[in-house]
């Protein structure tokens, strides 16, 4: 009888066992959950950046020599929000911030200058005048045999000088036309390109000589912006050109861009998408069979639906 008591006693479950088996099966596996909650919490608001176009303003002007051109780069992004575009005050910040930043980091320059771009035609006349100040560098001319020739000339430094083509493209004076016409001389491929497109976007007729002197240009990418630009002042001109930017063939043989596999990109389809927006706004007939084959047969559906909407303004 001793031995069965001692057996039941030895087999049965000890009370004090029980809060042990509570701490491994529930208390346990909730602390792991709620660290990982945590956690995910914490990287949430590391990514989720709530500071605003002020913020990075002031960073960009008082800020560290590494946090700069970042504030600067995340301030041109800010810009996507139409809030941001039309607050007429930061404009002025901007330019103010943009001329500030002349003898700093070229990257901060670059970034501003898109910023300034982005905000909502048409851009303070102060803006414009800074703008042009800056290409007007004596420092920084733009003379094509004098500017590359400069002792520590650099990409950002050009890259600066491009971005602020586009923002004066973007501002809609037409005034700013006969200082970009000039620098179209430059050896840069991509200065001429970023001046073609910037004088195809402005106002007025003065830029015509120089963009159909671009259809000649030795570079495709040149070619390609003069013919959209003319398009877009109703010269026909550059139908020729238009014609090539629909052929998928030669814009595949011609395109030299590589994308990435992470990116969600195509250059080629790109580049006729272009072509596809000047012949709509050329509205030629002879452009029409080339539009009406890429509509139904083009392995591409965005070139496809580019060529359908093509279609319907061209009538």
């Amino acid at each position: 009888m001793d031995k069965l008591v001692e057996r039941e006693t030895a087999t049965r479950p000890s009370l004090a066992a029980a809060p042990a088996l509570a701490v491994q099966f529930f208390l346990i596996p909730l602390a792991v959950v709620g660290i990982t909650v945590l956690v995910y919490i914490g990287f949430r608001s590391l990514l989720t950046d709530q500071r605003t176009a002020e913020d990075y303003l002031a960073e960009v002007q008082s800020g560290g020599l590494a946090r700069q051109w970042p504030a600067a780069f995340e301030l041109s992004q800010l810009m996507d929000d139409p809030k941001v575009r039309g607050d007429k005050t930061l404009a002025i910040s901007l330019v103010k911030a943009f001329d500030n930043a002349k003898d700093g980091d070229p990257r901060v320059r670059k970034y501003l200058a898109l910023a300034i771009g982005r905000l909502e035609p048409p851009l303070p006349k102060e803006a414009v005048e800074v703008l042009l100040k800056s290409l007007n560098d004596p420092e920084k001319p733009w003379t094509p045999d004098v500017w590359s020739k400069i002792n520590g000339w650099t990409d950002e430094m050009n890259e600066a000088h491009i971005s602020t083509i586009w923002a004066l493209g973007a501002s809609g004076d037409p005034a700013v036309v006969p200082v970009l016409q000039p620098i179209y001389a430059s050896p840069d491929a991509g200065v001429r390109k970023m001046v073609v497109y910037a004088l195809g976007a402005l106002p007025g007729d003065a830029q015509i000589v120089t963009l159909r002197t671009a259809l000649e240009d030795s570079v495709p990418d040149v070619r390609w912006n003069a013919a959209v630009a003319l398009a877009r002042h109703g010269a026909k001109e550059g139908i020729p050109v238009v014609r090539q930017m629909l052929d998928r063939a030669y814009v595949e043989q011609t395109v030299t861009r590589v994308t990435r596999p992470d990116e969600d990109q195509d250059p080629v389809a790109d580049v006729m998408i272009s072509g596809l927006r000047a012949a709509a706004a050329l509205k030629d007939s002879s452009l029409r069979p080339s539009v009406e084959s890429l509509s139904q047969q083009d392995r591409s559906l965005k070139v496809r639906q580019a060529a359908i909407e093509a279609l319907k303004v061209m009538g």
